[in-house]
């Protein structure tokens, strides 16, 4: 079986997947770099997903497997993959202590003023500031999963409140109270804090309108972890400009990078992070657990592998 990485694996984790598969034909490249020649005989595909193109489904002809280390997968060609009955999987579930840890964070700079506080100290300025608390707090989680689920755990701790929408309204632990879409209006209208975790579908895309802000109090922080393409980047930018909320904490954008020029940069009420909510030392080892346990069930002829994702969904 050829299996080919188009992201960067260091020579450890190289040696180890090659000491772990021995009958396995391993051929690492990064995204820099498009494995052409390698391409055209590969079983198994590796990837963040976003370096797939139309053309690499069509040379890849044997391809079987695609295997995104990433939760996202909206910029597979599906169409292609669907045509082919290429099998694809990701490996949602391992970003929900970094991106709860991520969202606590930023809840707790914005509620303390951190940013203030690190500036005043810079500038030799003994100024006491105000600060406001989490405690009894009412949080929105649009999108509640695992993700959301380990984020309404932290907010437990520090006593908030939590509401949760999902598209089925089943509960999720540690939410007090789980509504459908119906309730999303209901919702946001006493929430302290928004934060999206939902991934970019063509039922999500621009989901979230200027009605929906104007619904919030003039206090409400969005905390926008998902993906930039739930509200348009204009329709953001009145909002903010119009003061419709307190705050906007945006670690995710409908074009990535963010343009050096873009306003969001200057704002006062918004924080931009570089798509990093996920981000951690731990990531890659769990997302390779995943593949390593999904490669065994595939090599044995199993059919059920962890996270499939269904391509005619696109998540």
């Amino acid at each position: 079986m050829n299996i080919v990485t188009t992201l960067s694996v260091n020579e450890k984790k190289q040696n180890d997947l090659m000491s772990l598969f021995k009958n396995e034909a391993f051929h690492f490249f990064s995204n820099a770099v498009e494995p052409t020649g390698e391409l055209k005989e590969a079983d198994v595909v590796v990837t963040y997903g976003d370096d797939i193109t139309p053309e690499m489904i069509k040379i890849a002809e044997k391809l079987k497997w695609i295997m995104v280390m990433s939760a996202g997968v909206d910029k597979l060609p599906f169409q292609e993959i669907k045509k082919r009955n290429i099998l694809v999987t990701n490996v949602r579930g391992i970003h929900k202590i970094p991106m709860a840890e991520y969202t606590m964070g930023m809840m707790l700079q914005v509620s303390k003023h951190l940013q203030q506080v690190t500036e005043q100290e810079k500038s030799h300025e003994w100024k006491r500031l105000s600060m406001n608390e989490l405690y009894q707090k009412n949080v929105c989680i649009i999108g509640v999963g695992a993700i959301g689920g380990q984020i309404a755990k932290l907010c437990k701790a520090f006593g908030m409140n939590t509401y949760g929408i999902n598209t089925s309204g089943k509960e999720v632990e540690f939410v007090d109270e789980v509504g459908t879409m119906d309730r999303l209006e209901e919702f946001l209208a006493h929430a302290d804090f928004v934060v999206s975790i939902l991934p970019s579908t063509q039922d999500t895309k621009y989901l979230l309108t200027k009605r929906h802000f104007q619904l919030m109090q003039e206090t409400s922080i969005f905390i926008n972890i998902g993906r930039g393409d739930v509200i348009q980047e204009s329709v953001l930018l009145e909002v903010l400009n119009e003061k419709l909320i307190g705050h906007a904490i945006l670690d995710v954008f409908e074009n990535e990078p963010l343009a050096k020029d873009h306003p969001f940069w200057g704002m006062d009420n918004v924080t931009v992070t570089p798509h990093i909510s996920s981000i951690t030392s731990r990531y890659l080892p769990r997302a390779f657990a995943i593949f390593e346990e999904n490669l065994r069930t595939f090599k044995s002829g199993g059919k059920t592998l962890i996270n499939q994702v269904n391509v005619d969904r696109g998540y």
